[in-house]
């Protein structure tokens, strides 16, 4: 269990996944033992992304920017053993920004001519205060608007069952430590 979370507080709601009415997706919940603004300032910081992710594909932040606004643009560097490069680079756009509410991002990459080109899906996180001290995320990601072009090459989603839930258990362990 994570640092200052308590049994109750780090209750974690089924994982979902499916097809809800024409969304293709999945998410997770859990209460993390932190203010709302705590948990939302982590998420809003590109920095803590890969210590978020768990996975070891986030690397660290090109841009260091804080996220503020809707259409603001942050790349981050990856690594992926299947990728055919190992190394590259995400560039991410702000698609949803409600602080300290809800948080959301478009994943896509920057071509060789600068064009930004985004895949079909995002990450989002949607947050409610419990109370002063207290926070329930919920971390969906959906893949809804890939197309099939490349659907042929990417399986969705690209990770196992326990990735959004581990996830948050991170993102609960940075809020609760800050």
């Amino acid at each position: 269990m994570g640092q200052g979370q308590s049994q109750e507080q780090s209750r974690e709601q089924s994982r979902e996944q499916g097809k809800g009415g024409d969304r293709e997706y999945v998410s997770a919940t859990l209460t993390i033992a932190a203010p709302t603004e705590r948990v939302f300032a982590v998420l809003a910081n590109p920095a803590t992304h890969a210590s978020i992710d768990g996975t070891g594909w986030v690397q660290k932040p090109v841009d260091r920017a804080s996220l503020s606004e809707v259409g603001q643009i942050f790349r981050m560097a990856m690594y992926h053993p299947n990728h055919p490069n190992g190394d590259y680079q995400v560039a991410n756009k702000v698609h949803v920004f409600d602080a300290p509410r809800a948080i959301g991002w478009l994943t896509g990459e920057e071509k060789e001519d600068g064009q930004l080109t985004f895949g079909g899906w995002f990450w989002r996180y949607d947050l409610v205060p419990l109370g002063p001290s207290e926070t329930e995320v919920t971390l969906t990601y959906d893949w809804t608007e890939v197309p099939p072009s490349i659907r042929e090459y990417l399986e969705f989603p690209m990770f196992g069952p326990d990735h959004l839930s581990n996830s948050l258990r991170h993102l609960a362990d940075l809020a609760v430590s800050g």
